[in-house]
């Protein structure tokens, strides 16, 4: 018999055919992208990377070290013990309790997993100890090496005064402005008057939006900036390309929501002039690796720098889409010290991607208050075609107060927008998730709204179509019918069901027989009579066609109205006639009631809401950060009463109205839930 020698390539090889399939729906690839670079096997790469990151990202890093026939690491807090990023690792090590400061961001428990496994590299994802200098030179001084960028640039770039100096010398447009820092509110107020509204005022080193709000002039008009941003990769070699834009104007809180590459914005002299004034930062600074330079954009497509983020971008799937390059690939060979084997020119726009970011929040609350609970249900659509999902999560899963509130990024890919937007439309409708409230009707209204499908979109575009705040989808009259006909419907056939079941049990039934309903569909307390038979419904004079599969099991519902196809899903139902149906992303609450049990609802009395203007309750789980009243003080209409954190993030909660304080039932480090009482009015 023949003898074959294991090669170090052939093993990676194995190992990764091994894991290839573990796992997948963490991070699936769109089937009709394929990277551009193939593994080349035969280069030497590390045997065992450290991933110092949680969820979907901690999971998308472990995909490509599979795939690269390396082994994984994974660190995780007390209550991320049976995370899915924990089962898809080959090792892992509790780093520490639950909070971020004790675990994540605790870098002794890390260096210490580092020591412990053995781990060769490590790769921080994005946020935590990403972008953090003095992480990156403990790793150094104990010869492991940093899947980033080095610590000089990670600190110039760091620092958002030196970056825009830095930004400067290199011939980077930069806004003009302060470049020092502000003392004080009134020099802030003296410096603005002097440069001109409006002003961006962000803290030296603020990252992912935080730290940074916008102030104008009463006396202008908002204009509608774009916030663009061009991704690099660089080696150690001094090669540097950019691998065009992404269009990440959708924002709320200055947190991107949606985001797409290309943008629809962009001319092809913008996005050159963009990409090589990117390429210019990152080699003045040395750059190496990944990294992400963003610009503010306004409506005559000039463009000035805002930072550099020095790591991997949430929003990264979208380039890998139309370039076919893997990013997480690229920084691990740039960190071994392998040159890039791309040219600028063979960069391509290959096709459209969209991603959606699917947050456990409530959209209803400010564009998004962070919702906590246990995924009872979860069903990602990766069944559509070019459709992705980076999550890290999986059916069971808690969303607690202590991390993001990032459920997972959806992208679609298609080889125009319009295709794209289509397929993020039906990927949206085909996402099941019960048990915490999630903002994809938020989503949803974004993309299907006809200012978004023009690309006339800016930084203030939330607040700009939703001035009073998101309320869900608003039905037109033709969109009534068919909601209130599908309801009918669905409940018909759980009539038949019921009476199929009661005739194979031999249980006497009169009703086996019948062939028509007269029903009361009541939606938002309006009540509307429906006749539904074989022929279709009738809902207020009007005949409705509709048909589907009416799998009761499911709480997809695949139907077809008047000829046009609509995924809905059935949240619940009950035996009193109560369903509720998510329909165009939003979720519509109906009862469907017999003739005679309309009729005798009339004279049921109706339940008296509570008054909630005397009571202050948690919006949100959370942490009570300050208390600024005590009983007995007078408070006035909008005051700010308290102040909860949740999930990085600070809220006021004000007054409804004027009065004096009764009672305070919180304190500052108190953990509360959503729902919690507060503060009690006279």
């Amino acid at each position: 018999m023949a003898a074959y020698r294991v090669t170090p390539a052939l093993q990676r090889v194995l190992h990764a055919v091994k894991h290839a399939s573990f796992h997948s729906r963490c991070c699936v690839l769109l089937s009709r992208v394929q990277y551009s670079t193939a593994f080349d096997h035969n280069e030497k790469t590390f045997d065992k990377i450290l991933i110092a990151n949680r969820g979907e990202i901690a999971c998308r890093v472990m995909k490509t070290c599979k795939l690269m026939g390396i082994k994984t690491v994974a660190v995780h807090s007390d209550v991320d013990s049976s995370a899915v990023h924990v089962k898809m690792a080959d090792e892992a090590v509790c780093v520490g309790p639950a909070p971020t400061n004790q675990s994540y961001l605790n870098m002794d428990a890390i260096m210490d997993a580092v020591r412990q496994t053995g781990a060769q590299a490590v790769h921080p994802g994005y946020g935590f100890l990403s972008e953090n200098k003095e992480f990156a030179r403990r790793l150094a001084a104990e010869g492991v090496t940093f899947i980033g960028p080095d610590t000089h640039a990670i600190q110039a770039m760091g620092d958002k005064i030196e970056s825009k100096l830095i930004a400067k010398a290199a011939k980077v447009n930069t806004i003009p402005g302060f470049d020092g820092v502000v003392k004080d509110a009134e020099e802030a107020v003296k410096i603005a008057n002097q440069i001109g509204y409006p002003v961006m005022i962000k803290a030296s080193a603020g990252g992912g939006g935080k730290g940074m709000r916008i102030s104008w002039n009463d006396d202008e008009t908002r204009e509608g900036f774009r916030h663009i941003e061009i991704q690099v990769l660089a080696d150690k070699q001094g090669n540097a390309l950019w691998l065009n834009e992404r269009e990440c104007s959708i924002q709320r809180r200055n947190q991107k929501v949606v985001e797409e590459a290309p943008s629809t914005f962009l001319d092809p002299e913008t996005r050159r002039a963009m990409g090589e004034q990117a390429v210019a930062l990152a080699k003045a600074v040395k750059y190496s690796s990944a990294g992400t330079v963003e610009f503010l954009v306004d409506s005559k497509k000039n463009f000035y720098f805002l930072e550099m983020n020095t790591r991997l971008q949430v929003e990264h799937p979208i380039t890998e889409c139309i370039t076919g390059v893997d990013l997480v690939q690229q920084m691990i060979r740039v960190a071994k010290g392998y040159p890039l084997k791309h040219k600028q020119e063979d960069i391509p726009i290959n096709g459209w991607a969209i991603e959606s970011r699917v947050y456990a929040e409530d959209p209803y609350k400010s564009f998004g208050l962070p919702s906590i609970g246990r995924l009872s249900q979860y069903q990602e659509p990766v069944n559509l075609p070019n459709v992705r999902v980076d999550s890290g999560i999986q059916e069971g899963s808690d969303i607690s107060i202590y991390y993001d509130p990032m459920i997972s990024k959806l992208v679609t890919y298609g080889k125009t927008r319009e295709e794209a937007l289509k397929k993020m439309e039906d990927a949206l409708d085909n996402y099941v998730i019960r048990g915490v409230t999630h903002n994809i009707p938020l989503l949803r209204e974004i993309i299907v709204h006809p200012r978004f499908i023009s690309g006339d979109i800016s930084t203030a575009f939330l607040p700009d179509v939703y001035p009073e705040g998101f309320k869900g989808h608003l039905l037109t009259a033709s969109e009534r019918r068919e909601l209130l006909a599908t309801a009918a419907a669905l409940f018909v056939a759980a009539q038949i069901r019921s009476q199929k079941f009661l005739g194979h049990l031999r249980v006497s039934n009169t009703q086996q027989e019948r062939r028509s309903w007269e029903l009361c569909v009541e939606l938002d307390k309006a009540p509307h009579m429906l006749g539904v038979s074989r022929f279709g419904v009738e809902v207020d004079g009007k005949k409705v066609e509709v048909c589907g599969d009416w799998n009761l099991a499911s709480v997809l519902l695949n139907v077809t109205v008047n000829g046009t196809h609509r995924t809905l899903q059935c949240l619940s139902r009950s035996a009193a006639g109560d369903i509720s149906l998510q329909y165009l992303g939003t979720t519509f609450k109906l009862r469907v009631l017999s003739k005679l049990a309309a009729t005798l609802s009339k004279h049921m009395p109706e339940k008296v809401p509570e008054d909630t203007s005397s009571i202050l309750r948690s919006p949100m789980p959370g942490t009570v950060v300050a208390v600024s009243v005590k009983p007995g003080d007078t408070v006035a209409e909008g005051q700010e009463i308290c102040v909860i954190e949740a999930m990085k993030m600070q809220n006021s909660m004000t007054a409804a109205k004027t009065a004096k304080v009764k009672s305070v039932h919180c304190k500052a480090g108190e953990t509360v839930g959503e729902g919690d009482l507060l503060v009690e009015l006279e």
